[in-house]
């Protein structure tokens, strides 16, 4: 019998601790890589090695129900992506030449599924990497005969970097992104003037980027970022906050911090 590869160093009263926590970790690195459903969201659809950034997001894989894990199943191969920057998307063969606005982070997907019902002539691509609401997004888009609406899987960075063509996109939504609220952790929030830079080659003139937080100094440095990038113009004549526009729907999350006493403030720039 042929000896195994990489035998785990042993002492006389078995594995060392070093061996271990090695084998730990590999056990643990190739369960993030694999797929929970099969033909469904890829558990790292850009490989760990493709991007060394300090991420925005934190990948959270919740427990999926047997209503969701259905709709993965189903409905993935049909309405779902994985970003894995390897390809320039097709926007107009994806969404039958609809103009198409880009939703990052999207929860549970009951607003989005809500706006993309509204708004059945416009297409959104929702990002995200929340397991069950990528799965709870789908069934409502198939219970609701939404026709408009893709889900993808992985980092918006990565998709918007390399996965996007110039000006592709008719606007932008970034409705309650994590806060980040110590001040060591700043530099992972998402609105930054590199990631603005980033967005202001992929949307068309004239397109909206529209910012929701509940979280006043992340409301305030989403404001000051965007009035000082000079590609972005306040569709506010005050040069403030706007108000919550009709279309974006009033989430459960939101209204769950008004109870609470907090202030939800919308940011509304347009490309120039």
């Amino acid at each position: 019998m042929s000896e195994p590869l990489n035998p785990t160093p042993e002492t006389p009263d078995g594995p060392s601790a070093d061996a271990r926590r090695a084998a730990s970790f590999e056990r643990a690195r190739r369960l993030r890589q694999e797929p929970r459903f099969p033909g469904g969201p890829a558990a790292d659809p850009a490989g760990s090695h493709h991007e060394r950034r300090i991420r925005s997001f934190q990948p959270r894989r919740s427990r999926v129900t047997a209503g969701q894990e259905d709709a993965l199943q189903r409905l993935w191969p049909k309405w779902g992506l994985d970003i894995d920057g390897r390809g320039v998307l097709d926007l107009p063969a994806l969404f039958d030449g609809l103009p198409v606005v880009l939703e990052i982070g999207f929860g549970m997907g009951e607003a989005t599924a809500r706006m993309a019902a509204d708004d059945p002539d416009t297409g959104i691509l929702a990002v995200d990497v929340h397991t069950p609401g990528q799965g709870n997004l789908l069934g409502l888009a198939d219970r609701a005969g939404l026709s408009n609406v893709r889900v993808a899987n992985g980092d918006a960075i990565i998709l918007l970097r390399e996965m996007l063509e110039p000006s592709a996109l008719d606007g932008l939504r970034v409705y309650f992104p994590d806060p980040w609220p110590k001040k060591r952790h700043h530099k992972r929030r998402l609105i930054q003037p590199e990631f603005l830079d980033l967005v202001a080659g992929r949307l068309k003139q004239g397109a909206i980027v529209h910012c929701a937080t509940d979280w006043e100094p992340y409301a305030e440095q989403m404001l000051e970022v965007l009035t000082a990038h000079p590609l972005f113009e306040n569709t506010q004549a005050d040069g403030g906050y706007a108000p919550r526009p009709a279309f974006r729907p009033l989430t459960r999350f939101e209204g769950q911090g008004l109870d609470k006493g907090h202030i939800v403030h919308d940011v509304l720039f347009a490309r120039r």
